[in-house]
């Protein structure tokens, strides 16, 4: 994607000195994320653009502009890319979330609506893309390539081939292919997949990487077959090998998973640092709002040795190469004048956020009003699913009295996302299954028209009794429960079928907690504070419960993602991730 401004000959003349430019900043310390130096200067921005900046005797600006700012000292950074991004997982509209992360400096997202796109297909991307529009923000789409994660294996809202890559790629703002996560087709050359490639390449798009824990010549066909990112790694070997690879890193921390020290400890040897960015993927309203976004990010980095500059250039010139973003990512002539004024480069809180030449936030607060506006998405009930019972919910055992054996899935962590299988005999009474204590039944809802319903038995996801249900699932977004009794199971789905989606928390047959996420059963139409406060009360259902993580609202949303090992849900079975086939519930 190139960013041109629209009259070139007009910021050539200010670049020249012949014209007045609209803007000069002065007395600021820009920060250099080619050359890494630090550097007093005076700034000139016309139509949108830098148009000099003059290192040179700063102190005397050697040329005219209708507006004079004193920068006071300030250091000056190109404004905050985040490298990739699901908007819906912090649960705000496109233009929510605008007022929630431009304080904190972000003035361009990677955004991959493949969460919307699950649900509604093309017209929920157009959504994303069309309610993102016209903000003090730049919010760029990569369209979903894994529409569902893995054919196959579930059923979601919508199917996409590449006749829905070449679709959307003729949307204004799109960039590239989202994280394309099934690396196995990638790798084996699966038809479908190498035909979404091909459309992307064809329509001039990145391709954006998503493969935890391949490595050799697994990972060398991978980054072969196109992707050459991964937010995905989560340990410094498997880091420095996709380093090596020429894979760009955007190290990941999000309000489920912290890899940035893991990344930098892989890497931390290395000459050059040019393909390293920083990600935050999933992010909570409410970690928005109190610890911030890209930057907070990026002071996870410096916390784990990175230099300053190092973590400013990982979230600006680097993700902007990365993304095959022209003229963004570095205050330089011909370059948007997107920037961030700051007093501290390790704290990187904004003391001012510039976007486009214009001021848009100050002090942690928007000075740009953003529009309110609405869409006929927003209005669409997503929850195309019967009224369910208990029955629904009751393992049918195959004996009335015994024992039987069954395959389990086991997260070894209440902490990790990641689970295994376990086969293990469990005692028939009367026909009903006697679970042990840390043992739960999961069950995994058909929400988009087809009656599947599958019954699991999970250990050590965390919560001791009652009832926990989403629709929050990555990426079917399917209605997905852990539960101890029938009844906690069927009170949360129906009110979530009621109310159109979100999440609940059940107990003695009654629902105690409800966040209503009405737009495709994951976004609120509430603002960020409101959205933060809602989240809150869930997170204190959810603790109720037992589950005692830093961050529980999220714990729930991977159950049904057959992309992360070893084995996952969907509407259709217990599947083994790495074979990709269905595990029986009852083993032999």
């Amino acid at each position: 994607m190139k960013l041109f401004p629209k009259d070139i000959k007009t910021l050539l003349k200010a670049s020249l000195g012949e014209i007045p430019s609209d803007t000069v900043i002065t007395n600021v310390r820009v920060v250099n994320v080619f050359t890494g130096e630090i550097l007093p200067a005076s700034v000139f921005i016309k139509d949108g653009y830098f148009a000099h900046v003059q290192y040179q005797h700063p102190e005397t600006p050697d040329g005219q502009a209708e507006t004079v700012v004193d920068g006071h000292g300030l250091y000056m950074v190109p404004g905050f890319i985040d490298a990739h991004v699901h908007i819906e997982s912090s649960m705000l509209t496109p233009r929510n979330f605008a007022r929630a992360v431009i304080p904190h400096g972000t003035t361009t997202v990677l955004t991959d609506p493949h969460e919307v796109g699950n649900v509604m297909g093309i017209p929920g991307v157009k959504y994303m893309h069309d309610s993102g529009a016209d903000l003090p923000m730049r919010q760029l789409i990569d369209i979903p390539s894994c529409v569902p994660a893995v054919p196959g294996m579930e059923y979601s809202g919508a199917d996409f081939q590449a006749d829905e890559i070449t679709a959307l790629a003729g949307l204004e703002r799109v960039a590239g292919l989202a994280e394309v996560m099934d690396f196995l087709a990638v790798m084996n050359g699966d038809e479908r997949m190498l035909g979404i490639l091909q459309a992307a390449r064809e329509h001039g798009l990145y391709a954006q990487g998503h493969a935890p824990g391949v490595s050799g010549r697994g990972l060398s066909a991978y980054v072969t077959g196109g992707p050459y990112s991964d937010h995905e790694v989560s340990e410094a070997g498997e880091a420095l090998e996709k380093y090596r690879s020429g894979m760009y890193l955007d190290a990941c921390d999000s309000s489920m998973c912290h890899h940035v020290e893991a990344v930098w400890d892989g890497v931390k040897n290395s000459k050059y640092f040019d393909t390293l960015c920083l990600c935050t993927d999933d992010r909570e309203a409410g970690d928005l709002l109190k610890l911030g976004h890209i930057n907070d990010t990026a002071r996870h980095l410096i916390r784990a040795g990175a230099d300053p500059v190092t973590a400013i250039r990982s979230m600006t010139i680097n993700t902007a190469r990365e993304a095959k973003l022209e003229r963004l990512g570095a205050i330089a002539p011909g370059y948007a004048a997107d920037f961030n004024l700051l007093a501290d480069l390790e704290e990187l809180k904004p003391e001012q956020v510039w976007f486009g030449g214009e001021l848009v936030a100050e002090q942690g607060h928007m000075v740009k009003e953003i529009e309110e506006r609405t869409f006929p998405e927003e209005e669409i009930n997503t929850m195309n699913v019967r009224e369910l019972t208990e029955d629904d919910f009751t393992l049918k055992c195959p004996v009335q009295d015994g024992t039987v054996k069954i395959n389990v899935v086991v997260y070894p962590s209440v902490d990790s996302s990641r689970t295994v299988l376990e086969t293990m005999a469990f005692e028939v009474k009367d026909g009903k299954l006697i679970l042990p204590e840390d043992f739960m039944y999961a069950a995994v809802v058909n929400r988009f028209g087809r009656d599947h319903i599958c019954l699991a038995v999970i250990k050590g996801f965390g919560i001791d009794h009652g009832a926990l249900a989403s629709t929050v699932s990555h990426d079917s977004h399917n209605l997905t429960l852990v539960y101890d009794e029938p009844r906690n199971a069927a009170a949360a789905a129906n009110a979530l079928r009621e109310c159109g989606g979100g999440m609940a928390a059940a107990e003695d047959g009654k629902v105690i907690e409800l966040l209503e996420l009405p737009i495709c059963g994951l976004l609120s139409r509430l603002g960020p504070e409101e959205t933060a406060a809602q989240a809150a009360k869930m997170k204190a259902a959810d603790r109720k419960l037992g589950l005692k993580t830093e961050n529980p609202l999220l714990r729930i949303a991977v159950l049904a993602l057959p992309v992360i090992p070893e084995y996952k849900l969907s509407d259709m079975g217990i599947i083994n991730v790495i074979r990709k086939e269905f595990v029986p519930l009852f083993a032999e």
